[in-house]
């Protein structure tokens, strides 16, 4: 039986299972409403299901933030299985599962501690990503999607299970698997992410804790090496105006990259207090609540990582890489990076009485870093004798290892009750190691107003940083790239505002940032801090438009920067979705066509050996729409779709359909995937 033949059968079996589902469901209100227990049964569960909540959890103290719920009637559901899923401007290198870079600005995190994963952040488990789910009832999401033939398969599941152990504690656990051989040659991805977590939530003591690991292979092409392969390929076949994309040659044949690692977060929070009774007329206890007054915080937040790169060819590593230091006939880089930080507090909380209306933290962190590089067994004396580069100048000697021990100190401050004015406020200050003299300042107000019948929310957001600049910046090694830098401590100011107009369907998100001794990397793709300040101004416009079934969504971005040589962005970077959204029988359905479009810029290039994105001046791209047209759909407790990406292949935008130098997007193809709610 042939894939596509085994993909259709499990997605019809899903669908009559879903229906089956609904049916039962059916079934037990039409028994409900003759059989008055029955109508008690479904009543509850309803109650039940509207109780259930997601939260996240605030670094470094833990402090509860409720999100959004997955939802099976949530639509969109199509989005996740293409590269733009992450953003609407995105540099990568093609296939579904690998390296990228978030090109809008206001989005782009600082390069982090271990740079050599910051290209895979979109499909690493992370804090910032972890939910928290009180479900009162089991629940398990299963979800499938899949495309292509043997030579261009793309398959994923995702699994998350949750389940309440009481009414105040829940487990939870979830698995990950994508793998995906791409449309062209050499870029094969195969990610297996999975993670268990759980929570309590108790009158005087509260646990959140969750461990995630991750490993994450893929093949490295080094792009195509001639981009008219894309955009002229008779001129390169004598007339030949179709190739198969399998058979465009790459740069590298025999180069893979993996990068796995771990993180593990366990927040404790003891709450002191004093019982608060009601009493009736006669003096006997009606109720009785406990009221914190101060909690002791303690976090333990573990983080593991190792990337490795490795190429087999010699006459690669020759011929594609400018620099060769450890070895001409093998590339095979090692590094790792470990991080344990224990994080103690004390806070007052905000309303055990009338009087105390906000929350005030104070905490101290204490944290290791380890970091190992790859080994030099080379007598440096003659390395050209066996053909390699001597070490760049300056530079005569790195450790194989380094360890850091750094400290801050903190407060914060929070007002989460209330519907009026909210806030939050987080400072820092470095005490020991190359923390010292650090500065981070974050905080966030939110408030809220009636008017035209409706209520407007206004957001206001701002972070003052000078941090170090993350060793692995300041030194490494590798076969093909060593650095020692002297980069001195980078400042960074970000204020802005969201505007959430309900009635209009308008968001409006204004920011702007400054950056001071900001650190990139180069057209050579090595780090390097720029002289001059930087300027960064981004303004984006969210509007929901709808005529009763036909609806139109839109994100427009305008951003700029004072020197796109150092921080180059698209100017401009729509996504834009107009769908029908109805209901027939008990089908919802909703049909239609997307597009990503951004303005033509000098995208950054991709370097496999460190798996970074790096400024370049020689190939603009952009200026292309990708189209895709779906069918999304729900029925019961069944989500499916399928669509067919990249639509507009040949018909309109042209050829050149890059995101990245030499990285040509995906050519047209079709997918589906299914989600089965099992909450029971």
């Amino acid at each position: 039986m042939k894939r596509p033949v085994i993909i259709s059968t499990i997605l019809l079996f899903f669908c009559c299972l879903a229906i089956a589902q609904t049916n039962r469901g059916n079934s037990s209100n039409s028994r409900s409403d003759t059989n008055e227990n029955g109508q008690r049964v479904e009543k509850k569960k309803q109650e039940i299901l509207q109780q259930s909540y997601e939260w996240a959890v605030e670094p470094p103290l833990g402090v509860i933030e409720r999100t959004e719920m997955e939802d099976t009637l949530e639509y969109n559901y199509y989005i996740r299985a293409v590269p733009s899923e992450v953003s609407y401007a995105y540099a990568c290198t093609g296939n579904l599962g690998a390296e990228g870079k978030n090109m809008l600005a206001m989005e782009q995190a600082p390069i982090s501690q271990f740079f050599l994963q910051d290209s895979k952040l979109a499909y690493t488990p992370t804090l910032a990503k972890e939910r928290f789910y009180n479900t009162r009832i089991p629940m398990t999401l299963v979800y499938y999607d899949a495309s292509g033939s043997r030579d261009n398969e793309q398959n994923r599941l995702n699994t998350i299970f949750n389940g309440n152990i009481n009414a105040r504690a829940q487990v939870g656990a979830k698995v990950d698997y994508l793998y995906s051989k791409g449309s062209y040659e050499y870029q094969a991805v195969k990610n297996l992410n999975w993670g268990f977590n759980g929570s309590y939530l108790g009158p005087r003591y509260e646990f959140q804790g969750f461990y995630n690991h991750y490993n994450m292979l893929n093949k490295e092409n080094g792009g195509i090496t001639d981009d008219l392969y894309i955009t002229d390929p008779a001129e390169l076949q004598g007339g030949v105006a179709t190739i198969n994309p399998k058979s465009i040659p790459t740069n590298l044949s025999y180069a893979h990259t993996r990068i796995k690692g771990g993180e593990l977060f366990l927040n404790n929070r003891y709450k002191v207090g004093y019982w608060h009774e009601e009493k009736d007329e006669n003096d006997s206890i009606i109720s009785s609540e406990y009221i914190p007054v101060t909690s002791f915080i303690w976090t333990l937040h573990y983080k593991n990582a190792k990337h490795m790169f490795r190429d087999s060819s010699p006459s690669e590593t020759q011929n594609f890489f400018e620099n060769t230091y450890l070895n001409p006939s093998i590339t095979d880089d090692r590094t790792s990076y470990s991080s344990l930080s224990n994080t103690v507090g004390v806070s007052l909380l905000e309303g055990f009485n009338k009087y105390a209306k906000f929350g005030l933290s104070a905490f101290l962190t204490y944290e290791i870093r380890k970091f190992t590089l790859a080994v030099d067994t080379i007598d440096r004396a003659m390395p050209e004798d066996i053909g390699l580069m001597p070490f760049p100048a300056g530079i005569e000697s790195i450790l194989d290892k380094k360890k850091q021990n750094l400290a801050w100190v903190g407060a914060q401050i929070t007002k989460q009750q209330g519907s009026i004015l909210t806030f939050d406020a987080t400072g820092e200050i470095g005490l020991i190691g190359d923390a010292i003299g650090e500065i981070k300042l974050r905080g966030n107000l939110r408030t809220q107003f009636p008017l035209l019948g409706d209520t407007v929310s206004l957001a206001a957001y701002g972070s003052l940083y000078n941090t170090s600049v993350p060793y692995l910046l300041q030194e490494y090694r590798s076969n093909h790239f060593i650095w020692q830098n002297d980069f001195g401590k980078e400042r960074r100011l970000r204020v802005g505002g969201i505007l959430n107009l309900p009635w209009s369907g308008t968001t409006i998100n204004v920011g702007t940032e400054t950056l001071q001794n900001f650190v990139y990397f180069n057209e050579k793709a090595l780090p390097q801090q720029a002289s001059d300040a930087i300027q960064v101004f981004s303004v984006t416009l969210d509007q929901k438009l709808n005529v009763g079934i036909l609806h139109w969504d839109n994100k427009i971005t305008y951003q700029t920067s004072s020197d796109d040589r150092v921080m180059p962005l698209p100017k401009l970077a729509v996504f834009s979705n107009l769908y029908l959204l109805c209901r027939i029988a008990t089908l919802h359905l909703q049909l239609g066509i997307d597009c990503d479009y951004y303005t033509r810029y000098y995208a950054p290039g991709y370097q496999p050996a460190t798996a970074t994105f790096y400024n370049q001046r020689e190939i603009e791209v952009g200026n292309y729409p990708f189209m895709t047209a779906y069918a999304n759909m729900k029925l019961g407790r069944c989500r499916f779709y399928v669509m067919m990406t990249h639509v507009n292949q040949g018909m309109i935008g042209g050829d050149n359909y890059f995101s990245s130098p030499h990285y040509p997007l995906n050519p047209r193809r079709f997918q589906m995937g299914l989600c089965i709610d099992f909450h029971d």
